[in-house]
């Protein structure tokens, strides 16, 4: 009987296949293999590609994700260092660090290991968040001062304390980042947290009016002191000029004592010249001053007219 050569080509393409399954396998880039010998880890492979094994039941090959995963603790309850109820939750990062360690201590199945080691962390965040919140008072997560809260260093302790949990006890999962996603109070503690926060905003202002008056008193201070100062300068300055014209003043007495006549002339020529100073119509007096230096004018007049 004649074979078909198609039938032959498929028949060898399914042995080769069977051999590549029995004896090859893929480990993809978002992935991390742990290969046993007779239930004994062999070797692990955390790089990309196909690699050799033998057969079951010689050795099994059990794949883990290797990505970041992430998860979400409980929204919770501790207690606070001054004794307030603080409802958390905190979101967490990590990944599988130490394929060997991780396989001892988690399920051969790939799904199932994730959920088991998010239960283990689960455990490990909440103790050490309890031990975070227990550490600090309530001002530290909630306050009108925003120079109070220290969300990072109390994410930071819940997180070293986690690492450090996960080294000691070789869980093969390295913690890449951990914080702080939702506060809240019980309805019990609720009232008693607004009133503190009114308090302290009450004294926040009361700071801020002190500092205000403080400020104004001080503008107020300078502000006198600059007028007094801008006073005595102006005191100052006129004493100076009355000075200087009670001085000339003395010299010019000096000189009219000398010469009467030249002083109530001058006197008279002055009155004239304001008296004329604007344009106007003069009927006067010539026996009245000043006016009376117009009689010798007069009587020069007429003689020149002779």
């Amino acid at each position: 009987m004649k074979k078909n050569p198609l039938a032959i080509t498929i028949g060898a393409l399914l042995i080769v296949i069977f051999v590549l399954l029995l004896f090859v396998f893929q480990v993809r880039k978002s992935e991390v293999a742990v290969v046993t010998t007779f239930g004994r880890i062999s070797s692990t492979k955390a790089e990309p590609g196909a690699y050799f094994k033998l057969p079951w039941p010689i050795q099994s090959v059990y794949k883990f994700d290797k990505r970041i995963q992430n998860f979400e603790d409980k929204f919770d309850e501790a207690l606070t260092h001054d004794s307030y109820n603080l409802l958390s939750q905190v979101y967490v990062g990590w990944r599988i660090s130490e394929p060997a360690e991780f396989y001892k201590k988690s399920s051969r199945d790939s799904a199932d290991s994730i959920l088991r080691a998010e239960k283990t962390l689960e455990g490990l965040v909440r103790n050490a968040k309890f031990a975070a919140i227990g550490n600090h008072p309530l001002s530290d997560f909630v306050s009108t001062n925003p120079k109070e809260l220290k969300f990072s260093e109390i994410e930071g302790e819940i997180l070293t304390n986690v690492q450090q949990q996960l080294s000691s006890k070789n869980y093969g999962i390295e913690m890449e980042y951990l914080g702080v996603k939702k506060l809240g109070f019980p309805e019990s503690v609720t009232a008693e947290v607004f009133k503190r926060m009114q308090s302290e905003r009450q004294v926040l202002i009361s700071k801020t009016q002190n500092e205000g008056e403080a400020e104004a008193s001080k503008i107020r201070t300078l502000a006198d002191s600059k007028g007094a100062e801008v006073v005595a300068n102006a005191e100052a300055q006129a004493t100076r000029i009355r000075g200087e014209g009670q001085a000339q003043a003395a010299e010019s007495f000096a000189v009219f004592q000398k010469n009467p006549e030249l002083a109530t002339f001058l006197l008279n020529l002055n009155a004239l010249e304001l008296s004329l100073k604007d344009r106007a119509t003069l009927i006067f007096d010539q026996h009245t001053q000043p006016f009376n230096l117009f009689q010798g004018y007069s009587t020069n007049l007429t003689t020149n007219k002779k």
